[in-house]
């Protein structure tokens, strides 16, 4: 369909009710060329422009997901299902681009009706219903498939928040490092990636992103008193590498 312009610019807030969202919508869909009634059917409105297939509108004092479900439900009516809130005051699911994607996803509209000024209440259209057909970012699904071959084990569970420090595959080479380096000594980046398992080995060591190696010499490095706290810290969630044996790896 036509994408639906706004008719005025937005004003400062005030709070609506649900019913006063009726008026200004049909007064908005009016101005496109559309025929608006109320209430068909348990849709809240419903408008036609000439041979054009219906448009439905579900209105609601706040973007949640009665209204989701509702729209949704008039799918099945037809395609061209919008959404109309007013416009909050301050923070709000309207505003969050991942709610966003979302309607995009079910193929939902989305206005915002603002406050009353002298011309009236200002309806802006958001979003229109549109089809829409997710692109897969194979970047990203290749970084996800990535960590999730290399991650040896389960040592994360599921739901946990963002307090909780994750074992990721490199954490975990960085331990591997950290668990070698900690029951033989120093060591050179070359034999870290052999015994610690770790193909990152050069890397990790350069970067340091956690403070847990030092260079003591020349193509050595040696664990740091960080280092070997996060050995404790982490101990059961990561698993020694194989050349150690059980006596070493608990050291």
């Amino acid at each position: 369909m036509k994408k639906l312009k706004a008719n005025a610019k937005p004003a400062k807030a005030e709070r609506l009710v649900e019913t006063s969202l009726y008026a200004p919508v049909k007064r908005f869909l009016e101005g496109q060329g559309y025929t608006v009634k109320g209430e068909i059917g348990r849709c809240d409105v419903v408008a036609r422009r000439g041979d054009e297939p219906p448009l439905v509108v579900e209105l609601k004092t706040g973007l949640t997901l009665e209204l989701l479900l509702q729209g949704v439900s008039r799918l099945s009516l037809t395609d061209t299902v919008y959404l109309a809130v007013p416009s909050p005051a301050g923070a709000s699911p309207v505003f969050d681009k991942r709610m966003h994607k979302l309607l995009r996803r079910l193929g939902l509209g989305l206005l915002l009706v603002h406050p009353a000024t002298a011309r009236g209440q200002v309806v802006e259209p958001v979003l229109d219903p549109v089809p829409y057909t997710p692109r897969l970012n194979k970047k990203r699904a290749g970084r996800l498939l990535g960590e999730f071959t290399r991650r040896v084990g389960d040592p994360n569970k599921g739901g946990s928040t963002t307090r909780v420090k994750l074992v990721t595959a490199y954490r975990q080479e960085a331990l591997r490092m950290a668990c070698v380096l900690a029951a033989r000594g120093p060591q050179s980046p070359a034999a870290l990636k052999i015994d610690a398992e770790a193909p990152k080995a050069g890397s990790i060591l350069r970067d340091d992103h956690y403070g847990w190696f030092e260079k003591v010499e020349r193509g050595i490095y040696a664990l740091t008193p960080a280092g070997a706290a996060a050995l404790k810290s982490f101990v059961g969630r990561f698993t020694a590498p194989a050349c150690l044996n059980p006596a070493q790896a608990a050291e």
